[in-house]
């Protein structure tokens, strides 16, 4: 009881921001969350259409922002994934003041998080509470559906009034349901250029596949190899040029298809910045992807997509692409959302084989072709 007191004596005493001022967002360290956030820039420009938007964040993630419609300025964090850095944090916001922002929305639930916008003296500080942080919060929210929910929904909660979402949050019903979130949308790159093209070695014609083996929570996440490399014989045997895509920490595995594929393929890992792999992966016809952050690049990018999850979750981290499959295993044990399969077996991603993932390939090819949206 002591605690809804003072959320609601909190909510009586907030501070009412510039209805002009900028508003900040405290983005994520992850790619595909950074994509998801591009949903609540939607609904804070639709709600707020004369204020801008800028975007705090991990320079792992921030090059996303920059495809985000609506997103004014960039500004990094220049701290690595995990580094608390409370100094650097302060001077950061401290740094900020001169900016006016009105209102910052802290999307990360960590305590550090915070503590910009809080050295910033923005006047209205909105995040769901987590790890104590309520005193750097004006708006501290309850995150009572942060396991069922989904992401996107989660994050355009933060853009509705306060008293919307601790309505949702008492007693979650159809009545009180909030309207469907915004698709997180990136802006589409230009074709690539002739010289993107030659510098990565990129040459011959046909229908491209794109493949994104990674997935940087885990190896629970990742389809093995082996499986990408069967599946790369299969597009090669049926006209596809293959593409790999990745950043440095998934060279091995990209390396390990390309060895075990037996064909010609295009190992791009490690070799693109992020920008570049979202102007490449733009020019796909298909792309097939674990549950990871290229998978929301590509679907933000409307690329005809297949996805697989193994200790993720298909209901909290859904592909938007308005042309996607999902390939799953029907298992007891998943989604159980760990790093390492705790069983030892890695059964919900074994189970999948080349075979059934191509014939969905096939089915989003012939909806993109029917459609009228494929390149090739």
């Amino acid at each position: 009881m002591a605690r809804r007191r003072h959320e609601h004596v909190s909510n009586l005493t907030m501070p009412q921001p510039d209805p002009s001022s900028p508003i900040l967002i405290v983005g994520p360290s992850w790619v595909g969350d950074m994509v998801m956030a591009a949903s609540l820039v939607a609904a804070l420009r639709a709600r707020y259409p004369g204020r801008p938007i800028d975007m705090l964040a991990p320079p792992a993630a921030l090059p996303m922002a920059t495809l985000i419609e609506g997103v004014r300025n960039t500004i990094p964090l220049g701290l690595g994934h995990g580094e608390f850095g409370l100094v650097a944090r302060w001077k950061l916001g401290r740094s900020l003041r001169s900016a006016g922002y009105g209102t910052a929305i802290i999307l990360p639930r960590a305590f550090k998080a915070a503590i910009p916008t809080f050295a910033a003296g923005i006047p209205e500080r909105i995040g769901y509470s987590a790890e104590g942080r309520a005193i750097l919060l004006t708006d501290a929210r309850p995150d009572s559906e942060r396991k069922t929910a989904r992401t996107i929904d989660r994050f355009v909660a933060l853009a509705n009034p306060r008293e919307a979402v601790v309505a949702r949050s008492a007693s979650p019903s159809p009545a009180s349901s909030s309207p469907a979130s915004p698709r997180p949308v990136l802006r589409h790159p230009d074709a690539p250029s002739a010289e993107l093209l030659d510098k990565f070695g990129l040459v011959g014609k046909g229908p491209v596949l794109g493949l994104c083996p990674g997935a940087e929570y885990g190896p629970a996440k990742r389809w093995p190899a082996e499986k990408f490399a069967g599946l790369a014989r299969l597009a090669h045997g049926r006209g596809y040029r293959v593409r790999l895509f990745g950043g440095p920490k998934d060279r091995a595995i990209t390396a390990e298809i390309a060895d075990k594929a037996g064909v010609p393929v295009d190992d791009l890992a490690g070799r693109t910045s992020l920008v570049e792999a979202a102007t490449l992966l733009s020019a796909c016809d298909v792309v097939v992807s674990n549950d990871s952050g290229l998978m929301h690049v590509a679907g933000a990018l409307d690329r005809p997509l297949v996805v697989l999850y193994g200790s993720s979750s298909e209901k909290m981290t859904p592909p938007t692409a308005p042309n996607a499959e999902v390939v799953s295993l029907d298992l007891s044990c998943r989604p159980c959302h760990k790093r390492v399969c705790p069983l030892g077996t890695l059964a919900c991603l074994e189970g999948i084989d080349p075979v059934t993932v191509f014939a969905a390939v096939n089915r989003v090819a012939d909806t993109a072709r029917r459609a009228g949206s494929s390149i090739a």
